[in-house]
């Protein structure tokens, strides 16, 4: 069965900034900021993070044109390396993903139940059962096929674009926070060199590039939008384009009001800039939008990770059963029911699942420097296609061997602060290709038998 062609310019590049765009901006900016030290170095990160960001949206539009595919992003890896190297990446994809919503719907939770229940009914109970059936509406959401899921996507994106502006707008309200001088102190407290500054630019770049990633999913959807080849690569351009722009604002906008110093150590930094602007009721609209947010970043996780799994249920990586579509609308049931189980699942367990995600950004960076390098692959693979048809980058191939040493240096930065982090990300990665030949022995043994 064809997938169907729904999914407009405009579809694709609200799901660029929804699969970006989630609770990150509003806490790692904390993050930089300790790690960076100094103003310089904190802004310095930020834009290399969004220059980064664009030579990999660049590569993946190109990727995405040259190989339209539903489930993109496993097929990649399966056509260009090997069907278990993909399974590895995209397991790990989805089961952290899957964390991912249970803990941000876990935080969307905390945030409406202080608008919505009573003090005594502000508990941990409570909040789990707000956050799982946020996901239940939107599972249901979803069941009703691509088109009614994508155009629920794009108002949810609106509203985050709208609050995210909000928070920008901080700065001409109010008085803005006062820092003392920034200095940058070294573990021996001798001056500052070169080397210093680049080992704290790596440890700085591993939540920037945290807060810009997931755009390149949205090859995921290379088999359902219309004119694939020019509106993937269009819909990502456009989508970090806006993303690249809110992010700088709104970092200006935190550190204009807060104040650099106190940014190190602030929290409930989105809650400051709310209050500048609207006082003591601050709070509660900021509490609503977020939960919006959540709710935004919810969706498209149940948009995107499904067509993974049934990219792996069409090759067999997983049961042939994850590739079973329901007729009268179109849906991955079987994949999106799966997926909703494990989020919901999760969020009983958010927080044995702290440790894996730490583990799994290292493997994500090594999973986006190799994604990236299918280009070299599918450039000559593809060669034969009429250059009218697809998009094809400038200054290749300059633009992909830069995003992908920026994410090699992540995952050596990574490797440096947290060696057992990344030691860990390894284990788990081999765990999973060695349970892809264990799936392919017992298949082939069925066949057999």
């Amino acid at each position: 069965m064809q997938p169907k062609k729904q999914l407009s310019l405009f579809d694709l590049s609200m799901i660029v900034v929804s699969l970006v765009i989630g609770m990150g901006i509003f806490r790692t900016p904390v993050n930089v900021a300790n790690k960076a030290q100094i103003p310089e170095l904190f802004f310095g990160a930020w834009a290399i993070g969004g220059f980064v960001a664009l030579c990999g949206a660049l590569t993946y539009a190109e990727i995405g044109s040259r190989y339209p595919v539903t489930g993109g992003y496993y097929k990649i890896f399966s056509v260009c390396y090997h069907p278990s190297i993909a399974f590895a990446i995209n397991c790990i994809i989805v089961v952290s993903n899957a964390a991912s919503v249970a803990g941000v719907s876990l935080i969307g939770a905390e945030y409406i139940s202080k608008v919505i229940l009573s003090t005594e009914m502000q508990t941990q109970e409570y909040r789990i059962l707000i956050a799982a059936i946020s996901i239940i509406v939107f599972y249901a959401i979803n069941l009703l096929g691509l088109k009614t899921s994508s155009k629920t996507q794009n108002v949810l994106t609106i509203i985050k674009i709208v609050m995210v502006l909000t928070l920008i707008a901080a700065v001409f309200f109010g008085s803005h926070g006062a820092s003392a001088p920034s200095v940058f102190k070294t573990a021996t407290g001798a001056a500052a060199g070169w080397a210093d500054y680049g080992k704290a630019l790596g440890l700085c770049l591993i939540a920037v590039s945290f807060s810009f990633g997931g755009y390149q999913q949205t090859i995921n959807f290379g088999g359902e939008a219309k004119e694939a080849k020019t509106v993937i690569p269009r819909a990502i351009i456009v989508g970090l384009g806006i993303i690249i722009t809110l992010y700088l604002a709104i970092n200006y906008a935190y550190v204009k009001v807060i104040g650099f110093e106190q940014l190190k150590s602030a929290e409930s930094i989105a809650a400051i800039l709310a209050g500048q602007i609207f006082g003591p009721a601050g709070f509660v609209l900021l509490s609503v939008l977020i939960y919006f947010s959540v709710l935004g970043y919810v969706n498209v996780n149940l948009l995107s990770n499904p067509r993974a799994m049934y990219a792996m249920g069409e090759e067999r990586a997983l049961p042939s059963i994850f590739a079973k579509k329901t007729k009268k609308h179109d849906v991955m049931i079987v994949s999106l029911t799966v997926f909703t189980i494990i989020s919901i699942f999760t969020i009983f367990y958010a927080k044995t699942f702290d440790k894996i995600l730490n583990y799994t950004i290292f493997l994500d960076s090594i999973g986006m420097a190799f994604s990236a390098a299918t280009i070299f692959y599918l450039r000559k693979t593809t060669a034969h296609l009429d250059k009218s048809t697809i998009y094809t980058m400038k200054l290749y191939p300059i633009l992909p061997i830069i995003f992908i040493a920026a994410y090699l240096f992540v995952a050596v930065s990574i490797y440096s602060d947290d060696p057992n982090a990344a030691l860990n990300g390894l284990y788990i990665f081999s765990g999973f290709v060695l349970i892809y030949f264990i799936n392919r022995y017992v298949n082939r043994k069925k066949t057999i038998a």
